[in-house]
């Protein structure tokens, strides 16, 4: 499983829904789970976002899909990013792969 940071800002009708309805913040964690996106961890945070999730998914497809389909409904903007473990990007910028 590949790991995603997602950076997400409620809209204002997002931000209404939350208020009203804060359970629907776990229905949705619940549906990306359908989807093939598991949220390994999630906060509420202050400052030009309202969410940081840490997320795996099977791929990028798999998470570029769900982040479309939650932004489609217009209560969120998500900024996806891929994350690399640093043993991984470590090896990587070994002059041979990290292949030993």
């Amino acid at each position: 499983m590949a790991t995603f940071i997602l950076l997400s800002s409620l809209t204002d009708d997002g931000a209404r829904t939350v208020s009203e309805e804060p359970e629907r913040i776990r229905a949705v964690n619940q549906e990306l789970d359908r989807m093939g996106v598991h949220v390994v961890s999630q906060w509420a945070v202050l400052g030009p976002y309202d969410f940081v999730n840490v997320v795996e998914a099977p791929d990028n497809l798999t998470v570029a899909r769900v982040s479309a389909v939650l932004a489609s409904r217009g209560s969120v903007r998500i900024m996806t990013l891929p994350a690399i473990p640093i043993e991984e990007f470590i090896a990587g910028l070994q002059p041979d792969g990290g292949d030993r």
